[in-house]
């Protein structure tokens, strides 16, 4: 019995000696794929972070000027209001962005439904206290009837007195569609989330500053801040 027994131990002991190596060196464990190094969590992109602190230093000393804004992602998280649109228009699918019933309905009340973000209302505060012209020019196309709340809603969300709250411009969807419209206005600075708003801006001549999207906003894919060389403001994401 005792030599059976250390004739088992001995047994035991080889198979721990021999197989262990192997488990701790399997490549394919599950944990590997979870977590990131230190080089992966530490890893910078060279991109051009600017803050609105550093923007009103930029523009100080500087006489008012025009600027201005996309809408939709920029200075509202307008997720809710489309997701709204969704509901009512198209719940299986993305159809309602092709009617016009929607954008229609977006900019006759359901833009109640978006959210203004307070990044935005920091950067407005910040160029109204400047005597700066401000503009909203938008992606979106025209309403069919002519008529829009949105103008009136954007004064109250971002506190703009009605003599200084200039209509919203409707650029339409259209490659390049907003670049007449800043480049008219001799717009110095142009606020956008997309590629499209920092193409346009720099095409009329305007200096383009990236406002980054939510995290969880509808829009997709999300773009990647900083790709086309442009200046991108920290914290802008809400």
């Amino acid at each position: 019995m005792y030599k059976y027994k250390m004739a088992r131990s001995a047994a035991l002991i080889s198979a721990l000696i021999f197989t262990a190596p192997a488990f701790c060196a399997n490549p394919t464990s599950p944990v590997a794929s979870i977590g990131a190094t230190l080089q992966q969590m530490t890893k910078q992109y060279p991109i051009h972070l600017i803050s609105i602190e550093q923007i009103a230093e930029e523009l100080k000393n500087k006489p008012p000027m025009d600027i201005g804004f996309d809408i939709d992602d920029t200075i509202y998280y307008s997720t809710p209001a489309f997701i709204h649109g969704q509901r009512a228009l198209s719940p299986e699918s993305n159809d309602f962005l092709k009617k016009s019933e929607f954008w229609d309905q977006l900019s006759n009340g359901w833009d109640s439904f978006s959210v203004p973000k307070k990044s935005a209302s920091a950067l407005i505060k910040l160029h109204m206290d400047r005597g700066d012209r401000i503009w909203f020019i938008t992606g979106r196309p025209k309403p069919t009837s002519g008529k829009e709340t949105v103008t009136e809603l954007l004064g109250k969300d971002f506190s703009i007195p009605q003599e200084k709250l200039n209509k919203v411009i409707f650029a339409g969807e259209d490659k390049g569609a907003k670049i007449q419209y800043i480049r008219d206005r001799n717009i110095k600075y142009y606020y956008g989330d997309s590629d499209g708003d920092i193409k346009d801006a720099r095409e009329a001549g305007a200096e383009p500053i990236r406002v980054m999207r939510a995290l969880n906003s509808s829009n997709q894919p999300m773009p990647r801040n900083g790709s086309l060389g442009e200046k991108v403001l920290i914290n802008s994401d809400y």
